[in-house]
């Protein structure tokens, strides 16, 4: 051995060397199960290229994707109580946030910005999927309340990128008080004559499809994402009647009027822009 190998040996110990595996190089489609390059699927905005299915990304990509390039700030979160109902199950609840805070790097299930997309001001939230199913707590609903309050004083659209479970079940009763609260607070947008538009991707469930998700002056869905208030099966165990097959994706709800338009990813950002000069057209001239 020599001392060149010594060295290396002791450094490796201390400086792990970060090694390309497959777990780095390559990813597994959830639609057709086909292995893709990872570097591939990001110049693919995360789209597979070979079925076309939408993986689910964060709020950070989100923002990357649709704002004009270094154009948004994110706007900071509200404080809550982290565990207001003292509340455990097989772990401590204020356990979960810290792992999910750790996990995603993000304080809360939903995180705001403000830029421009395409020249145009807008305030945006994105829900993260990642953060505890992006479920609706105290905090998602502060968080959306400020994102309106945001667009109101940016005297711009509020869009709502929407991914999530439900309500959060560890907040009880205080989520599920979210979902007024979100209400009144896009009445209070609607009355400063600006437009509120959601854009549901995969999934979008529960008391956030119950709520915002679908008040909407425009409703987009990404293609393929699963948007619904129960469960199929839940649905189907209650009727006694087998569903059809797509029921609660995007395009069956397209179909049958739920929404307005189903948008591939590349397209949104064009889409957005093209809406926000229609809307806010419309209403300057009401």
């Amino acid at each position: 051995m020599t001392w060149l190998t010594s060295v290396r040996n002791a450094l490796s110990l201390v400086v792990p060397i970060k090694k390309e595996t497959p777990d780095t190089l390559w990813h597994k489609c959830k639609g057709c199960g086909q292995m893709v390059f990872v570097k591939e699927l990001e110049d693919n905005l995360y789209v597979c290229p070979h079925c076309d299915h939408h993986e689910r990304i964060g709020p950070i990509l989100r923002f990357q994707y649709v704002f004009d390039a270094g154009s948004y700030k994110i706007v900071p979160l509200p404080k809550v109580p982290d565990d207001p109902l003292k509340f455990r199950d097989t772990k401590r609840y204020v356990d979960r946030i810290k792992a999910a805070r750790a996990a995603t790097s993000e304080g809360d299930a939903l995180i705001t910005a403000r830029g421009t997309i395409e020249g145009r001001r807008a305030v945006i939230g994105v829900q993260d999927f990642a953060f505890m199913g992006g479920s609706m707590g105290l905090a998602v609903g502060e968080a959306f309340v400020r994102g309106v309050e945001t667009a109101i004083e940016d005297n711009c659209p509020y869009i709502i990128f929407t991914a999530a479970g439900g309500a959060r079940m560890q907040e009880g009763i205080l989520s599920l008080m979210q979902m007024p609260r979100a209400t009144v607070a896009i009445q209070m947008l609607h009355d400063a004559g600006l437009p509120y538009i959601v854009v549901l991707t995969d999934p979008t469930t529960g008391g956030v499809t119950a709520s915002y998700a679908m008040l909407g002056d425009v409703q987009i869905a990404e293609p393929g994402a699963l948007i619904g208030f129960a469960g199929q099966r839940v649905i189907e165990q209650t009727i006694r009647e087998k569903l059809p097959d797509g029921f609660q994706r995007a395009e069956y709800l397209l179909e049958h009027g739920m929404i307005d338009m189903v948008k591939h990813r590349r397209d949104l950002r064009t889409t957005l822009a093209s809406l926000i000069d229609y809307l806010c057209s419309k209403r300057a001239a009401a």
